[in-house]
C-alpha cells in the first residue's frame, strides 16, 4: 500500500540523516585532530629553527666566564643575532619602524611622552622595546618613546634657559 511504501521511505530517509549525521561528526574529528597536528608540527619546526640560536646563546654565556677581551665577546653575541634576524626572515617575522617615524596607535604603544623641540610632535624618539610583524599581522606592539611639544606659552618657556632670560 501506499502508506506502507511511505513509511519504508520514511525509514530508508531517517537511515539515510543518521549515517550523514555521523559521517559529519567524524569528519569534524578528523578535521580538529588535522589541525592540531598540523599546530604541533609548526611549533616544532619553528623550535628547530630557534634552538641554534640558544646554543650559540649558551656558547656565548660560557666564553664570558673566561673572556679577557670584550670586543670577541660582543662579536660573537652580534653573530647570535644576525643568526636570528636571518631566521626571523626566512619565518616572516619583521620589526615593527619606530625611531623618527610618527606614532601609530595601530602598532606602538607610548611608554613616555618627552618634551622636545627637535622633533615634530608625535614623533618615535627612542625604541625601549621592538615590536614584531609576523607577516602583515602584529605580533608585539613597539614600545616607545613619543615627542611633545614643550609646555608653557610665554616667552621664557619658549626661550632657551641660558640664563639670560628676555631682554627688557
Amino acid at each position: 500500500t501506499d502508506l506502507e511504501k511511505a513509511h519504508a521511505e520514511r525509514d530508508r530517509m531517517r537511515e539515510q540523516l543518521l549515517r550523514i549525521a555521523a559521517d559529519f561528526d567524524n569528519f569534524r574529528k578528523r578535521s580538529r585532530k588535522e589541525i592540531e597536528e598540523v599546530r604541533r608540527r609548526t611549533i616544532e619546526d619553528t623550535l628547530r629553527e630557534v634552538l641554534p640560536i640558544v646554543d650559540n646563546l649558551e656558547r656565548a654565556a660560557d666564553a664570558m666566564t673566561g673572556a679577557t677581551e670584550v670586543s670577541a665577546v660582543t662579536e660573537g653575541v652580534h653573530m647570535v643575532l644576525r643568526g636570528f634576524e636571518d631566521i626571523a626572515g626566512r619565518l616572516g617575522l619583521k620589526r615593527v619602524p619606530t625611531v623618527g617615524h610618527l606614532f601609530d596607535p595601530s602598532c606602538h604603544d607610548a611608554m613616555q611622552q618627552e618634551e622636545t623641540r627637535e622633533h615634530a610632535p608625535g614623533t618615535i624618539m627612542a625604541e625601549v622595546v621592538p615590536g614584531y610583524y609576523l607577516g602583515e599581522r602584529l605580533l608585539r606592539p613597539a614600545m616607545v618613546v613619543v615627542a611633545k611639544p614643550p609646555t608653557g606659552t610665554g616667552d621664557q618657556a619658549d626661550s632657551p634657559t641660558d640664563g639670560a632670560g628676555p631682554a627688557e
